[in-house]
């Protein structure tokens, strides 16, 4: 997912942080990267945490439950998130983290020499655990070359050796994804308690550049965030059509719609343009922290199974969120303020980027007019707040 490029390259620190994230160059065994670090105050004695973020935009925001769950645990542990390029800057808006690490490596990439050079510098900082939240073998280099004592994660690709606290995952115990993650916040085999849900901060003074930007005005009608893409395949994308239908029952309602995504999904907004041209079109326009400050707007969502479906439940708008190939109760929204459309299918969910039937009937049958009262029953329930 591959969103425009960030204008600057600091974010201004907060009036109420502590915290910046600053663009920095990052040298590692003589390799030099264009990195990120974001750094605050580490309490003497206190515990340090690295955490091996996953790279996905959505996951990262159900990761967030695991940092609350640590800081809840131990209010003083400290702890370093380590973030794949499309995912970190989601980690300005999440304040317990503490330091924050850019990784230099491409989707998909192994470069284990690399990833062993990064853990070797890391061992300067005296870490007493890692938590390494994706499954792949690679994700786990760098703790292991760090020298941290206790490294936790799932056994995933047979990470023996990698992982010292590698643990078999129980998949009745834990269905969802968030409760993976916070599963290893806890000992082995430790009672979940409360999983406590995202929430993302959005800083005003950035919300109100991003609305100058691209001159929008949220107060002189309610808006209707529309998510129409997705970047794991067509088998989680609604049809464009029906995207269209709804934003000009909107706009006839006297709301404003706002389209947002990547610039992959630029096909998808051209087609709903078509279908209703007065739609502001913000997709592949502006960057991942542009679009959560601007989500953070919207009077309600409605969206596929995205990242940017994530991002608004951890912003708590009213979302409604459409699914198809995937499981809503794997990774449903962690908001209060939402509603899942799902038709449950026999064939679904099958986990395919594209149909293998070749019909999608699990988002073709998914009708506007049930979009529509999921809708209207979920702004009736929840009067937003912006």
């Amino acid at each position: 997912m591959e969103y425009a490029p960030a204008r600057v390259f600091a974010y201004r620190e907060n009036r109420n942080s502590k915290l910046s994230l600053l663009r920095c160059p990052l040298r590692v065994d003589g390799l030099s990267f264009e990195g990120a670090s974001r750094t605050g105050p580490v309490t003497p004695g206190s515990q340090k945490i690295l955490i091996v973020g996953p790279s996905w935009v959505g996951d990262m925001v159900m990761a967030q439950s695991l940092f609350i769950k640590l800081k809840i645990l131990n209010p003083q542990v400290h702890l370093t998130l380590l973030a794949a390029t499309r995912s970190y800057t989601l980690a300005r808006c999440m304040p317990q983290v503490d330091e924050l690490i850019e990784l230099p490596f491409q989707a998909g990439q192994f470069a284990p020499l690399a990833r062993w050079r990064w853990g070797r510098k890391l061992r300067q900082k005296s870490f007493q655990q890692a938590i390494v939240l994706p499954n792949s073998w690679k994700s786990a280099i760098i703790p292991w070359a760090a020298g941290i004592a206790q490294r936790s994660g799932w056994l995933g690709e047979s990470r023996y050796g990698l992982l010292n606290d590698a643990r078999k995952l129980d998949r009745k115990k834990y269905p969802r994804m968030v409760d993976r993650f916070v599963a290893l916040a806890l000992p082995e085999n430790s009672e979940l308690g409360e999983i406590p849900v995202p929430q993302l901060h959005y800083h005003a003074e950035d919300r109100q550049q991003a609305l100058s930007d691209f001159n929008l005005n949220p107060d002189y009608a309610p808006v209707l965030a529309l998510c129409p893409g997705s970047a794991f395949g067509s088998a989680k994308q609604w049809p464009a059509e029906n995207f269209a239908l709804l934003a000009r029952h909107y706009i006839d309602q006297g709301w404003q719609v706002w389209l947002f995504g990547s610039a992959e999904d630029r096909a998808v907004s051209d087609r709903i343009r078509q279908g209703c041209p007065m739609v502001i079109d913000l997709v592949g326009r502006t960057t991942l922290p542009e679009a959560l400050d601007l989500l953070s707007c919207a009077t309600a969502v409605v969206s596929n199974d995205s990242g940017l479906m994530h991002v608004a439940a951890g912003l708590h708008r009213p979302l409604v969120a459409i699914y198809g190939s995937s499981d809503p109760g794997f990774t449903p929204p962690l908001s209060q303020q939402s509603r899942i459309v799902s038709l449950d299918l026999p064939c679904s969910p099958c986990f395919k980027r594209e149909c293998p039937a070749g019909h999608l009937d699990c988002l073709r049958k998914v009708t506007v007019a049930r979009v529509n009262e999921s809708l209207g029953d979920l702004l009736q329930a929840h009067a937003p707040v912006i």
